[in-house]
């Protein structure tokens, strides 16, 4: 006798060539539905995790993980902090800021823009923009010498390159006679960076820390302290770590805080799509519903000499419940495979369609990132997995259901 009985014909039933070729026809239908299902989910969110790994690259590239500033003022004893944190084990580094606002002027251009003041050296330690520098370098900020480094669009749009002089007009104003007049002062373009974010691109400008003390009238104080990491997603932690170590009351926040409703909306995009790809998994699963109910009325002659040899209503269920979770499983491997592989390679299939068909999907002139990054989640293709397994054996439980409800005499009566 063949144990699990359930088991053994429910297998048998798969692997018989049935009669009725249209229910074959969907269960390869719904077995294919759900693999192209999970192949999708798999590679849409690994694409858009490299996409958001992208960009938060990018961004914490100018951006600092954290900040420490004075409440409401300048902090005026920053040199204390700076060496307070820098003691910290995850503290990769500690740079003084000045940023302000100001309007950059060349010619008949003008434009507003964020003004940040920076030691060279120590800024260097807290972001990658002397590795972004497109042309010029970052240690071409000297004091005194009232040099500017722009970003690339911003350089565009007032239409500088490097040598080129632009003036700027700064909030604070002066006391004349003739009343309150605006502070301007000319600068030198020393260089032009691009770190591939038009938040950065567009709007920064980066001096030296005492050219903006002087612009500004900060005397010896700053903005505030940016901070780099080891672990950026710890950020959060280490910055409250710090806060309580140090002596004093000050400001501190992180990257989350700074930049939070830009990853929130990332994160629901990602929810939604997960949702939507879904469905497609969900129609195919459900597929399994009308096999089933076709395989179970055409096997109604088989389920009635079943019961009358003793086979109870459970059996019976779980003969055709192994049918349909073994349609669900082959299609959920098909899926797992298929979208394991093509996410680990579409970095590399994407390109040569491209060059295949003569198109580009993400000109690198409109988007700034022109290629379709890929980062692989584990977590990611567990739970697609498990929850397309989940549904194929759902779909099986009203079919099978029925055929347990199948009366032997009436199955029998017209044999």
């Amino acid at each position: 006798m063949y144990r699990p009985l359930e088991l053994f014909i429910g297998l048998r039933y798969t692997r018989a060539k049935r009669r009725n070729h249209f229910i074959s026809f969907i269960s390869a239908t719904s077995m294919l539905g759900i693999a192209l299902g999970v192949t999708a989910l798999i590679t849409v969110l690994s694409v858009m995790n490299g996409f958001e790994t992208e960009l938060r690259e990018r961004m914490l590239g100018m951006a600092a993980h954290a900040t420490i500033s004075a409440y409401g003022g300048t902090l005026d004893d920053w040199q204390t902090v700076e060496e307070s944190v820098s003691r910290h084990p995850k503290v990769l580094g500690a740079a003084p800021y000045i940023q302000k606002e100001g309007m950059l002027i060349h010619g008949q251009q003008v434009n507003g823009s964020l003004i940040r003041g920076v030691l060279p050296d120590a800024e260097k330690e807290v972001s990658k923009v002397a590795e972004s520098m497109v042309s010029g370098t970052l240690s071409s900020l000297e004091p005194g010498e009232f040099g500017i480094i722009l970003g690339s669009d911003l350089a565009r749009i007032l239409g500088v390159l490097q040598g080129d002089k632009v003036t700027l007009v700064s909030p604070s104003a002066n006391v004349s006679p003739a009343g309150m007049l605006p502070r301007l002062k000319r600068f030198t373009v020393v260089g032009i960076f691009r770190v591939g974010m038009y938040e950065f691109d567009s709007a920064l400008g980066l001096i030296h820390m005492q050219d903006a003390q002087r612009l500004f009238r900060m005397d010896e104080g700053v903005t505030g302290v940016r901070l780099k990491v080891d672990d950026l997603f710890r950020a959060p932690y280490i910055s409250r770590e710090l806060a309580g170590e140090m002596s004093g009351v000050y400001q501190v926040r992180d990257w989350t805080q700074y930049h939070s409703n830009f990853f929130r909306a990332i994160q629901t995009e990602k929810m939604v799509m997960f949702v939507i790809l879904l469905l497609i998994v969900a129609v195919a699963a459900f597929n399994i519903v009308s096999t089933l109910v076709m395989v179970v009325t055409d096997k109604q002659t088989d389920i009635a000499i079943l019961r009358t040899l003793g086979a109870t209503p459970k059996s019976i269920m779980g003969v055709f419940m192994v049918q349909g979770t073994l349609i669900g499983f082959v299609g959920t491997l098909l899926g797992l495979i298929g979208g394991v592989t093509l996410a680990l390679n579409v970095e590399n299939i994407v390109p040569a369609i491209e060059q295949l068909f003569s198109i580009q999907f993400l000109p690198a002139d409109v988007y700034y990132i022109s290629d379709l990054p890929s980062e692989l989640h584990g977590s990611d293709v567990v739970n697609i997995t498990v929850i397309a397994f989940l549904l194929s054996v759902v779909a099986t439980l009203y079919p099978a259901w029925r055929a347990s409800r199948t009366q032997p005499a009436e199955a029998l009566r017209y044999e």
